[in-house]
This record gives C-alpha cells, structure tokens and sequence, in this order.
C-alpha cells in the first residue's frame, strides 16, 4: 500500500572542521531552500571543531524556518548544561531546535575531563536515558505563563508556576528549576541514532525522532516497527515517533573531487548507511521506500556537504517534490510543526489546573 504519512528529510551539514560561520550558514539556508525538516551537527570530544550547539545558535538568525539539531554528548555535559543550551537555541531561531543525543565511550576523552573512567556503552546509554528525562523535565519546571515582566510591581516570574523537579538518578541528582523559560515548543526535538541496542532503549522511552539503518525498505519496515512497539511498551504512542533511515550518501563522479579531508570516503558495502549514484537515483530510493510505507523518511549525511548537499537539494529533493512527494513550503514555523508533532503539554501544570476546576 502507498505511504500516507508525510515524507521527512533530514541532512547533515558537518564536515572538515571550519571556522567561520558563512560555511554552516550557506549549508543550512541551501537546506531550507529545499524545504528539509532539519538539519544536523555533529559533535564529539574526540573530534576538533567548534561546539556545535554554538555553531546553530548562530545559523539560526540567518534562517527562517529549517529546523535545527546539534549533537550534544551527555557523558560529560551536565543535564542542567543540556538543558538550557537546547532551550537557548529553541528561543534564539523561535522553535526550531532539537538535539541529538549521544555518549562518549572513550577513554581519551573521559581523560579530557578527569573526572571518572570510560564506562561500557550499555552503561553510558541508561545514563544518557536518564538525561533525556530530565531535559524534558527541567524544560517543563517554568509553566509557559509564568513569566509576568510587570514594571509596575517589579516581579518578573511567578513563583508559584516554577517547579522542583527533584530528580535522583543513578549518576547524578538535579533539583531544578531551569535558569531559561520553557521553550517555544515547550519541548525540543529529542533525536537519538537507535542502531546499537542500548541506544535503542532510550530511544524507545525519549526520542521524537530515531535513526536506524536498513539494507532494504522490508529490513526497514520491521525495524520501523520494532521501534514503535518498544514506544508502546512505554506507554507511548508509537504514532508520536519519527523513524528515519541514516544513509550516508556520495553523490559525486569520476571528475568531481571531494571536499579536502574527505578524500577516503566509506567504501560501498552492505549494511545498508552508504549510498552512491547520482541524485535521480537517491529519488528513486527514496520514493520507493517511502511508498512501500517503510519509513517515515531519511537523514542524509552527504560524503562531501558542499557538493553532495547542494545535489541532494537542486536535483533529488526537486524531483520528489515534482513527484508530489515532498513539500514545496513549510507547514509551519516550529521544528515539531515540520514533523507533525504535536506540542507537548506542561507535566507541573496539569495537576494544578485540574484541580482549580
């Protein structure tokens, strides 16, 4: 049967470490040009580059309506530091932000900080489950009425609308409130690569948005639905949840160069995250994936960002869109809207409002 469900592209616009803001910007307005829902930064300890929730905060005033999802690393970053570093981009590009959530596995880098040893994956992924959680509660301790701003009294918060969320976890406890007002979207975009198993699982309990990686679209199906019934086991609805399938894809030739840096490229194997041809047959991937009703779209990380994206724009994109198969504007201005989420509402507030009527 057809997919009815909306198709959603994502693109990655990291590379060769740079530093000025011009190159990040170009690549984010490239990918609102073609509509895509978001774009990605990646971020690591291990890697040299500029904080990528950084680089966002200062593309989002030169864009209007991509959505924008750094990576941020939960093993060494402070949930309360996640958390208003999210909420901060979410007000500066006025609902437009996510996160990527991802651990450190590396001895090198908890050498970095000193503060504790590497610890195995499984470990670091309940840890990094636990962030997510708190995020979000610490994004709901300011009720979205709570600011009041009176010049005349001199208050500029009701107290009475932030809340404690007194959280104890298994490494660390975090009282709360936050130091930012709730978000535009009262909670950003949650994005979690579900590939290994223990990423899985937090990926089921938090994420809006999962990547997996598929070799065809029935491998990508039965992942998809794996996915949505952990979701359900969680008492979520699995309805909530973007499934997207991570393809790393080349589409350079014989005669076109990659980027400097990214000469030895992956090489083309069949585990289903690297695609090379031309931008024609990336559409015709896509729309058959997406109508055999595999998934609910793609993130794409182009092999070389400055050639492959602007491909993946002018030519795949542009020929789905011909197809009738993927938006020509956006539905609305918030990263939530782009996806067909709806917004989440306040945990702390509910209890008091029920009880007032």
């Amino acid at each position: 049967m057809p997919a009815t469900r909306p198709l959603h592209l994502a693109a990655e616009i990291g590379g060769p470490p740079r530093y000025d803001a011009a190159s990040h910007v170009a690549l984010a307005r490239l990918a609102e040009g073609g509509a895509l829902d978001f774009v990605t930064l990646r971020d690591s300890f291990a890697r040299p580059g500029l904080d990528a929730a950084a680089v966002l905060a200062r593309v989002a005033p030169e864009t209007a309506r991509v959505g924008l999802v750094p990576t941020l690393t939960t093993t060494h970053t402070e949930p309360f530091h996640v958390s208003s570093a999210v909420a901060t981009l979410d007000w500066v590009s006025r609902g437009r932000a996510g996160w990527h959530a991802d651990v450190s596995t590396t001895e090198a880098e908890a050498r970095l900080f000193g503060r504790r040893p590497a610890a195995p994956a499984p470990a670091l992924w309940r840890e990094a489950g636990e962030v997510a959680d708190v995020v979000a509660r610490l994004w709901d301790s300011w009720e979205d009425d709570a600011e009041i701003r009176s010049v005349a009294t001199g208050r500029f918060v009701d107290r009475d609308k932030l809340h404690h969320i007194d959280f104890e976890g298994s490494t660390f406890s975090v009282k709360g409130p936050a130091i930012v007002p709730r978000p535009p979207q009262g909670r950003p975009v949650t994005v979690i690569d579900a590939t290994t198993t223990p990423a899985g699982r937090a990926a089921a309990r938090h994420a809006d948005v999962v990547y997996v990686r598929a070799s065809s679209p029935e491998q990508a199906a039965a992942l998809r639905a794996e996915v949505h019934r952990s979701a359900a086991r969680h008492g979520r609805d699995p309805q909530a949840v973007r499934v997207l399938v991570a393809l790393t894809v080349d589409l350079g030739d014989a005669e076109t160069a990659p980027e400097p840096g990214l000469e030895s490229g992956p090489q083309l194997a069949g585990h289903g995250t690297y695609f090379r041809g031309g931008p024609v047959d990336l559409a015709e991937l896509i729309t058959q994936w997406h109508r055999a009703g595999a998934v609910d779209g793609f993130h794409l990380t182009p092999l070389s960002p400055a050639r492959d994206l602007e491909r993946i724009v002018n030519g795949t994109v542009a020929l789905l869109q011909h197809r009738s198969l993927f938006r020509t504007f956006y539905p609305g201005g918030t990263l939530r809207e782009h996806l067909g989420l709806t917004r989440p509402a306040n945990r702390y507030a509910a209890p008091r409002t029920e009880a007032a009527s």
